[in-house]
């Protein structure tokens, strides 16, 4: 009976979506007319490009429930899964002329013959899709019309997106979308690193558009009328019915009645946009406190003096064995460690608690059991699939987390004196990771000072912020060096009473201040897609003149609140002066004029360029000068002499490093970048740049090709590729262990085996590859499931019986021993693609060298593995390696929504974690850019 009602309730949903018309499906259709190829196209079709899953990511209520129904989607939102998907297979016999079978012809403008359709939605504008992908080519002939189009098309593609993330900026989604515990745990990790009121986002539009001269008035007279396209869109989709059907399901427009309202867009809710993509990807520091208790767990087991060898060991922080960006022996001194440190603030051990951030909870938000009680809201009939939609958040649990500082993207570049055409040839991209729809889009935008193709945050595109001009292309990666510090601010009481480790007074400049109380308080009901029973509770975070408060301690005994200030903050969007000079190709011409432009991005970031004549670097950020003697690395005490030079708490200014003492480079013989060391003596904010790192895969792989010369597009591609699909600890570690486990035969059947398998799996490059393209079968499979078991399970007993179980605890809290693609216990989860970012690879790599005998530059400061007794060790690694081999395939890949236990490749696999109402295939794991250039340019301005 249950199978007859559910096939009537698919007849009268498909009948549905052919009769409720196309006006409820999608914008009135347009007439394709010609678009032709830019004059100002100096690629001649050699650049490329591809962002999965696809183009087009807003879809009608009857769009999402054929999607559930029927597995079908709309137009443009899957069709660059499978050229992307297919590289993994590909790659081997990749040609130049094979790789837009992989990638799309990232030319301007759009042959006669490609026209998908063109929209006007202003006489001055004109919005052309391609055929074969839909990426809107907007071309305007006023400035005005130009970005009112930009932000049109951006309306069209990522309504319902732009609108969950300005509200992500706000603190405020489980108001917007429901009170599912994933979206508290969203709004609590986002808003505190980025809490303002609404007069706090003004003062940061009027500060761009009065303190950046005229391109800062441009700036914002751009973004307004981005904002107005945006909202032009939203209006028009609203009356036509076929705006993003995931307002029906949350509640905030009636299904039959079309009563409700979709929220105008505004120039603050940029800024919260913006503070999000920054708070995701440009940040670096903030981590001195975990460092602090790392430091003192190191000097209570080892003593003061050792104890701080041991830990600085572990830091890392200018190993000199560490890939460098800039390898040819460049310093670039910033947050070196002093000689002598002076105002560092550690607390007293066992003294430090978390600020609490959440009060007042009602309903659902008080309830102490791991599901909320839910209050399910029953839809109409023909809905009924669309139930429960968001009911484990309107993203997955782990997608986002502003607080591990996760780096990504990657960059190959190589001078044209070590091509085959005498070009530079790039291949770069950021690594975003995977949404349905994507947080980036792609877009041409052409109009009077704006020139170029690319990639652009959703909501803040009045620029593409990745891509190419006219005669070159930039792309950046995550830097991360630290431009966060940590305060200590000594607490007070304004009546003079004595304070206490909760009081919300502090001292400043011989003051006793009160703490300013930024406070948002949510309340949920629910809805048709999250059932989460009604609840509400308030966020609240103290703000101080040296930033705000994320943990009390006491020092000496005295109480204390450490403080996050962060140079960037109230500067969320100042970066815009960046992206607009990246834009115009008055302002950018050559290598000097786009390092000149990337220096007013103040967000953390390694950019690189490449022409027809030359690649360059510059690494961007707001870099405080600290005061001479400060450890940048640990806590320090919030006094005049040990604040920023020129600090302005009124502002949150301070005097910067200037441009020549950042990284930058012009014409290296070849730039690799995938989130590692920069230069010698310029420090990461966190641990782990060592001796292992995944840039590795990519440095090896391009000095090769430029040592044999005559590279390609192709073979630099297939360098990417290759090191996308290889597991770090198999090529850069793996040696190692089998050395030291060959050190005496191995006498024992199973382990001798066990033994085989991982060596043969090394020697064949140590991928984690289909046997062929589509097997979901990976070569080598037993190797793979025998590392992935090994691994955590042998880093523990290396190094925990040696430090200790505090410290070791205390190092992991700062540095996760493992991401493997499967794990799901390293920092970006499973199902993400980037992986081997975080780890302690390089402590495995250095202690076993060390052990063997090796000699090893930046040695560690005490041997760990069998206490630096090679038969001992190589007793460890035998012995968790049978214990590795004894799990079973459903043990190492326990299963979870998305896979069976026991499935290693699903285990791998890539998932666009969705973000609305559509849902995609899954990919095999690659470990790339999500959105990627292939560039060559054969010709100049």
């Amino acid at each position: 009976m249950r199978r007859r009602t559910t096939g009537r309730l698919r007849a009268a949903a498909t009948a549905a979506l052919f009769a409720l018309g196309a006006t409820l499906l999608a914008p009135p259709p347009t007439a394709a007319a010609a678009a032709p190829h830019g004059n100002d196209d100096y690629c001649q079709g050699q650049c490329a490009d591809i962002l999965p899953p696809g183009a087009t990511g807003n879809a009608t209520l009857m769009q999402i429930l054929g999607n559930k129904l029927f597995g079908t989607h709309p137009p443009h939102t899957t069709d660059q899964i499978a050229p992307y998907n297919a590289l993994a297979g590909g790659y081997r016999s990749l040609t130049d002329d094979a790789l837009t079978d992989f990638f799309n012809d990232a030319s301007f403008g759009v042959p006669k013959d490609q026209v998908g359709s063109v929209s006007t939605p202003r006489p001055d504008v004109t919005i052309t899709r391609d055929r074969k992908t839909g990426v809107p080519h907007i071309k305007g002939t006023t400035r005005y019309g130009t970005e009112y189009g930009a932000g049109y098309a951006a309306g069209q593609d990522r309504l319902w997106l732009m609108d969950l993330f300005r509200h992500i900026g706000r603190g405020e989604l489980t108001s917007f979308a429901g009170g599912a515990p994933a979206n508290q745990g969203l709004e609590q990790q986002f808003w505190p690193s980025a809490p303002y009121t609404e007069a706090d986002l003004q003062a940061q539009v009027d500060a761009i558009r009065n303190s950046n001269g005229a391109r800062g008035k441009q700036a914002m007279e751009d973004a307004q009328a981005y904002v107005d396209g945006i909202n032009a869109y939203r209006e028009q989709s609203k009356k036509g019915r076929y705006f993003p059907g995931e307002y029906v399901v949350t509640g905030h427009v009636d299904a039959i009645t079309n009563a409700g309202e979709i929220q105008p867009f505004k120039l603050t809710d940029l800024i919260a946009l913006a503070s999000v993509v920054g708070g995701l990807f440009g940040n670096g520091g903030g981590g001195e406190v975990p460092s602090a208790l790392a430091l003192l767990s190191a000097q209570q087991k080892y003593g003061l003096a050792k104890g701080t060898e041991v830990w600085e060991s572990f830091r890392e922080r200018n190993d000199p064995e560490a890939v460098k960006t800039l390898h040819d022996g460049q310093s670039f001194p910033y947050a070196v460690k002093p000689a002598k440190a002076k105002g560092t603030a550690l607390p007293d051990p066992g003294s430090v608690t978390p600020e609490p951030l959440v009060y007042d909870r009602t309903g659902a938000a008080a309830a102490k059991t791991a599901t909320p009680p839910r209050d399910p809201v029953r839809a109409p009939e023909k809905y009924r699939k669309l139930e429960g939609l968001f009911k484990d958040g309107v993203l997955p649990a782990g997608s986002f987390d502003p607080t591990q500082h996760r780096g990504m993207s990657n960059a190959l570049l190589v001078s044209g004196k070590h091509t085959a055409s005498g070009h530079p040839v790039a291949v770069f991209g950021p690594q975003t990771g995977y949404f349905a729809p994507q947080l980036l889009m792609l877009q041409e935008i052409q109009g009077p000072g704006i020139s170029a193709r690319g990639a652009s945050f959703a909501g803040v595109g009045m620029y593409v912020q990745l891509g190419r001009g006219q005669d070159y292309a930039w792309s950046a990666t995550s830097a991360g060096q630290d431009i966060t510090d940590t305060y200590a601010v000594d607490l007070c009481n304004a009546d003079g009473s004595a304070p206490t480790e909760r009081s919300t007074s502090y001292r400043y400049h011989g003051r006793c201040l009160p703490m300013e109380k930024l406070e948002r308080t949510n309340s949920w009901k629910p809805t048709i897609a999250d059932p989460t029973a009604a609840g509400s509770y308030r966020m609240q975070v103290f703000r101080t003149r040296y930033g705000t408060v994320t943990h009390r301690a006491t020092i000496g005994g005295k109480p204390v609140a450490y403080t996050a200030l962060r140079t960037t903050y109230r500067h969320e969007a100042d970066s815009i002066i960046g992206f607009q000079m990246l834009n115009d190709p008055s302002a950018v011409h050559d290598a000097t004029s786009f390092q000149q432009a990337a220096q007013h991005i103040g967000y953390a970031f390694n950019w690189f360029y490449a022409d027809s004549r030359d690649i360059a670097y510059y690494n961007s950020g707001l870099n405080p000068v600290r005061a001479p003697g400060v450890d940048a690395a640990l806590p320090v005490r919030a006094e005049p002499a040990y604040e920023w030079r020129d600090f302005d708490p009124a502002t949150n200014t301070a005097a910067y490093t200037p441009p020549a003492e950042h990284p930058h480079s012009t014409d290296q013989d070849y730039y690799v970048s995938w989130n590692n060391k920069q230069a010698k003596d310029y420090d990461s904010a966190g641990f782990g740049n060592g001796s292992v790192h995944r840039a590795n895969l990519l440095d090896d792989r391009v000095r090769r090709l430029v040592r044999d010369g005559g590279v390609t597009r192709a073979a630099l591609t297939r360098a990417m590729a290759d090191a996308a699909l290889t597991d770090l600890r198999g090529e850069d570690v793996l040696p190692d262990l089998l050395r030291v486990v060959g050190s005496t035969p191995v006498t024992d059947p199973a382990l001798r085996g066990a033994v085989q398998k991982l060596d043969a799996w090394r020697k064949d490059g140590a991928q984690r590859r289909e046997t062929t393209p589509g097997s979901h079968t990976y070569a080598h499979a037993d190797a793979v499931r025998l590392m992935d078991a090994w691994w955590p399970r042998m880093i523990e007993q290396v190094f925990r019986p040696g430090l200790g179980t505090d410290l070791y605890r205390a190092l992991t809290a700062n540095l996760a021993t493992d991401e493997s693609p499967s794990a799901g216990h390293g920092p970006t989860g499973a199902h993400a693609g980037s992986a081997f970012q975080y780890g302690w690879w390089s402590y495995a790599d250095k202690d076993l060298r060390a052990v063997l005998g090796d000699r090893v530059q930046g040695p560690p400061a005490a041997r760990y593995c069998g206490g630096g007794d090679l038969s001992a060790c190589r007793d460890t690694l035998l012995t968790t390696l049978r214990q590795a081999a004894a799990e079973t395939p459903a043990q190492v890949y326990p299963g979870d929504d998305t896979c069976k236990a026991g499935d290693q490749w699903c285990a791998d696999a890539i998932v666009h974690r969705a973000v609305g109402g559509l849902t995609h295939a899954t990919m095999t794991w690659q470990n790339r850019p999500t959105y990627q250039q292939v560039v060559e340019f054969p010709a100049h301005r």
